[in-house]
């Protein structure tokens, strides 16, 4: 396979596949041709690129013919409908949406994780959940020193994780409550403007979220050990963009907090923030537009033999979407995976 493959980004004008479009750019990924798609109605809007622009082009089954690797972030439906048609003509999918992330043909992958699951593949990738993505990059470097035997995580997640939508709604309600108005609830069910809602997603039977259950079974996959054993409380809050996660983490051997600082400030995608005495810690502000995970407040739970307190921040959009995708990209090009053929 070539060096330079052809790159289509699918979903290309929402704030996640513009974000892929830049990232590409931005990490001189080395396409021959990158080419945007996105529904009919968005045919023929230019989206800048490399100093030019390029024409969005209408999402087909037949579209992917001659390209190598293709990136989704145009929703779950529209994935499940065009992701096998890309596969079946040697294109491989990452994609973004929730559609093929428990699916046992497909790789739950994060690079600085289990890039080992992509020798497996048969032409769909799964990019995981955007909170589940940040956490894994912290816990990994632990789990492999000290053995993880349980994770109570909460977060606290921008509403640009509901999309633009959101982003606008948040504005609009911030303005109008300055200004006396009342605001009417259209993204979430009730007002987001200086408030917490602990639902994220739909209710399901036994009282958790979706998104709560994304996290447990994602965490599971991609660290491909059955016996960590995780629960989350989801909460949505009203920041643009940056998630934030407390994690609180029960280890099979000791490791004190220094040993832990010491040990993520030398993994791969993690930047220690942790200085109480100077007030300085991972905030979702200082790491908008940012690749990193943040780790900072990391201390020694004195409730459990062998227990850890993290808190854990990251650019949702970046790290928790468009970057991970394109590190897919990256890594299926180093290990010479990227196209499948048929």
């Amino acid at each position: 396979m070539s060096k330079n493959p052809r790159v289509a980004v699918c979903g290309a004008t929402g704030a996640v596949g513009r974000e892929m479009l830049k990232v590409l750019e931005q990490r001189e990924f080395p396409a021959s041709e990158v080419v945007p798609f996105a529904s009919a109605r968005s045919k023929g809007k230019k989206l800048p690129f490399r100093g030019g622009e390029l024409t969005v082009q209408e999402l087909t089954h037949d579209c992917f013919e001659g390209f190598d690797v293709a990136l989704f972030s145009a929703g779950g439906s529209t994935s499940e409908t065009y992701a096998p048609s890309a596969a079946k003509l040697g294109c491989t999918v990452v994609d973004n949406s929730s559609a093929w992330r428990m699916n046992p043909e497909c790789p739950l992958v994060v690079p600085e994780v289990n890039p080992h699951d992509l020798k497996w593949h048969k032409g769909i990738i799964a990019n995981p959940n955007c909170s589940t993505i940040q956490m894994v990059v912290a816990l990994q470097p632990i789990h492999l020193e000290a053995r993880i035997k349980r994770v109570v995580v909460s977060t606290y997640q921008a509403v640009s994780g509901s999309g633009q939508k959101a982003i606008n709604e948040l504005e609009t309600q911030v303005r109008r409550l300055f200004n006396g108005q009342e605001v009417v609830p259209e993204a979430y069910p009730h007002q987001i403007a200086f408030n917490c809602l602990p639902q994220i997603d739909v209710f399901l039977e036994d009282g958790y979220t979706k998104e709560e259950m994304k996290m447990v079974n994602e965490t599971i996959k991609i660290m491909g050990d059955p016996n960590i054993k995780v629960t989350a409380t989801t909460v949505r809050v009203p920041v643009f963009y940056g998630h934030s996660e407390s994690v609180n983490i029960e280890t099979e051997s000791k490791l004190t907090a220094d040993d832990c600082r010491a040990l993520l400030a030398t993994s791969p995608g993690i930047e220690v923030v942790d200085y109480p005495e100077k007030q300085a810690y991972p905030m979702a502000l200082d790491a908008t537009g940012l690749d990193e995970v943040f780790v900072g407040r990391i201390r020694e739970d004195h409730t459990v033999e062998n227990g850890l307190n993290l808190w854990v921040v990251s650019d949702n959009i970046r790290k928790g979407a468009a970057l991970n995708a394109v590190q897919i990209a990256e890594t299926l090009l180093e290990m010479d995976l990227m196209r499948v053929e048929r």
